[in-house]
């Protein structure tokens, strides 16, 4: 089963928004040097790869794991939500 947050990101039409993001110029140059590398068309690729890569493993931990799972089924049983967050948060520590 496909979550709305999955399906939205599968869109191909989603809406995208500009940014300002300060990063050392070290950075930036190894990013521009391993772009190529990597497979990437330029060094703004390679680091939305990064951050797009990122956001799913994150997403899969704290979203899709088997605790947040569960805890989405207690929430539907009437468990009180700051029990839920004092349990994930046992969990994550």
């Amino acid at each position: 089963m496909i979550s709305d947050r999955i399906r939205k990101r599968l869109s191909k039409d989603r809406a995208m928004t500009t940014i300002t993001l300060r990063i050392p110029v070290d950075v930036v140059e190894s990013l521009k040097e391993l772009a190529p590398k990597t497979g990437h068309s330029g060094y703004q690729a390679l680091l939305k790869a990064y951050i797009g890569e990122g956001l799913r493993r994150d997403e899969a931990k704290y979203f899709f794991g088997p605790a947040e799972r569960l805890a989405d089924a207690l929430r539907k049983r009437g468990v009180p939500e700051q029990v839920l967050r004092d349990a994930l948060q046992d969990v994550e520590a």
